[in-house]
């Protein structure tokens, strides 16, 4: 019996050493952040530190306990194609270990013809991708729904969340296809009308507090969760 009770108390710990050995956590290495986006990545309307790149990076030093570098090229207003075109111009000569992707907001608010999306989303993730050092570590992040913002509500905002799914159908079909990660946060925005917390002042982007929603989720995709 004391032996039966030593063998299982010893699987039990080599069980928990492996785990700890193979935990998620343990795989992540990032040093350096790319932060391709809009509005919705510089953070129209809300303080820098608010920011969710700036969120996730400092929640990752915190985790890891080191310094990270973030790197964003975004700007308020800016379509698939102008993000391309600014990235080009910016002339990066080197990889990250993470870069993050959420663009297509103004393709829609602009009423671009939706045909271009997907190509255009396409090459936004392709350029994506040239800056990482594999497709696992790039993350793509569903678009807002500002339907659910006072600003939206003035609008049509049944039309707004049904076009804001056909576009994020694509971008979701198309990081699926280049075996990208996809992070979901469209939900967190739609509850904009129910805690006005999460909206900024100008009441149509995310406020600091909504974003800090959008960390979690990213987290657990970078772990592989």
């Amino acid at each position: 019996m004391k032996k039966y009770i030593s063998g299982l108390i010893f699987l039990i710990l080599l069980l928990i050493a492996c785990a700890s050995v193979n935990s998620p956590q343990e795989s992540i290495n990032v040093k350096s952040i790319l932060a391709l986006g809009d509005s919705y990545t510089i953070g129209e309307s809300v303080a820098e530190s608010e920011r969710w790149p700036e969120q996730l990076k400092a929640g990752l030093e915190n985790e890891l306990n080191k310094s990270i570098q973030l790197k964003t090229i975004a700007k308020t207003g800016w379509r698939t194609d102008e993000l391309r075109g600014a990235v080009n111009e910016e002339g990066l000569d080197k990889t990250f270990d993470l870069v993050t992707l959420l663009i297509g907001v103004n393709n829609q608010y602009q009423g671009k013809p939706f045909m271009e999306y997907p190509s255009e989303f396409r090459l936004c993730l392709e350029q994506a991708i040239s800056y990482a050092a594999s497709v696992k570590d790039v993350i793509v992040v569903s678009i807002p729904d500002y339907g659910f913002t006072p600003f939206g509500q003035k609008k049509d905002p049944d039309k707004i969340s049904e076009e804001i799914d056909k576009y994020n159908d694509i971008n979701r079909s198309i990081s699926k296809e280049y075996g990208v990660k996809y992070v979901n946060i469209t939900d967190i925005t739609r509850n904009g009308l129910i805690d006005p917390r999460l909206v900024a002042e100008d009441g149509l982007h995310p406020s600091g507090s909504c974003y800090s929603q959008f960390i979690p989720r990213i987290l657990n995709a970078l772990k592989g969760h």
